[in-house]
């Protein structure tokens, strides 16, 4: 498993948050499932990772 970058992880967070106000440990994702995203940049990681488990957008409601 390759290790995932501290900078990386944050951002990927962030990204989480404000796209689906939840984090990666809310969402329960383990060490091996963030890595099978790490390849993507953090924002990009977090929008495929909504997309594979079909989770809402916080944005849905305002648009």
């Amino acid at each position: 498993m390759n290790r995932i970058d501290a900078d990386w992880l944050r951002e990927f967070d962030a990204a989480m948050l404000g796209f689906f106000a939840i984090d990666y440990a809310e969402a329960g994702m383990c060490a091996d499932e963030i890595g099978r995203y790490a390849d993507l940049s953090p924002k990009e990681a977090a929008l495929t990772y909504g997309v594979d488990y079909d989770l809402c957008r916080v944005d849905t409601f305002w648009s």
